[in-house]
């Protein structure tokens, strides 16, 4: 199917993903102190009842509004209704955190309209920060505008980074990487949750973020807010990034080229 879009539809469709993050967020922090049982994808790739009870619960919401659009799920896949427009969810980024009850988790839904990210919506928790973003209308936490660094500088920088599951030639390569950033700036952090990785960026906190071994609800949502707060985002090599690469570079742009030239070695 094939939807008739307008650009007033979109104030529309960040309410239903706002509404249903948040009640995906009830649904988490409900869990949080209490032991929750927990299944292997991979060798250390967890899931639990709580990734597959929020998701149903975002599912659920976006089609009681919009029965016919399409739906890319982490734990349940693809539900192609062809249609031009796409959510894309994280139910619980950070389940490994979340598990092991360290701070720093996030639901994250994500919209692409014609296949361009056009909508997004992270929820950061345990202590909640609501991140919103409509392409060319600002990105915003709990309501505020946000931006990105200034820092112009590496040496002055603070960068975030992530590690794959698999531990083959990108892990290892991201461990030179993280390595090299470590000598060249201020300090690199590991938090284990893309979408709150992009969302660091994205409101200045840090000032650069890179990862290999992505999947498309690892960054749908989180690159329209940077984007939207003046972050800059390619792919490692420089190239155009889209969610569905396995690699991305995002910074406050007056990094980019300097990162990109230390990544460079390395690939």
């Amino acid at each position: 199917m094939t939807d008739t879009f307008t650009s007033d539809a979109t104030d529309d469709i960040l309410c239903v993903a706002v509404d249903a993050a948040l009640l995906a967020v009830n649904v988490i922090m409900s869990a949080k102190d209490r032991q929750i049982s927990s299944e292997h994808k991979g060798k250390t790739d967890l899931v639990t009842e709580i990734d597959r009870a929020a998701e149903s619960i975002i599912i659920s919401s976006i089609k009681d509004h919009f029965p016919f659009h399409s739906i890319l799920a982490e734990e349940s896949g693809k539900q192609d209704e062809k249609s031009d427009i796409l959510w894309v969810i994280d139910p619980l980024d950070g389940t490994t955190n979340f598990v092991h009850g360290y701070p720093a988790f996030a639901v994250s839904i994500g919209v692409l309209i014609n296949g361009v990210p056009t909508i997004g919506v992270v929820v950061e928790m345990p202590n909640i920060n609501l991140y919103t973003a409509i392409k060319g209308k600002g990105a915003f936490v709990e309501g505020k505008p946000i931006s990105v660094s200034t820092t112009s500088d590496l040496i002055q920088s603070l960068l975030v980074t992530g590690f794959g599951y698999e531990h083959g030639d990108n892990w290892n390569t991201n461990m030179d990487l993280f390595k090299s950033f470590t000598h060249k700036t201020q300090g690199v952090r590991r938090l284990g949750a893309a979408a709150v990785d992009i969302c660091h960026v994205a409101c200045g906190k840090v000032d650069g973020y890179w990862e290999f071994d992505l999947s498309p609800w690892d960054s749908a949502a989180g690159i329209i807010i940077a984007a939207e707060a003046g972050a800059m985002i390619t792919r490692m090599d420089g190239g155009e990034y889209s969610i569905y690469d396995d690699q991305i570079l995002i910074s406050n742009g007056q990094l980019h080229d300097r990162m990109l030239q230390e990544i460079k070695v390395y690939l």
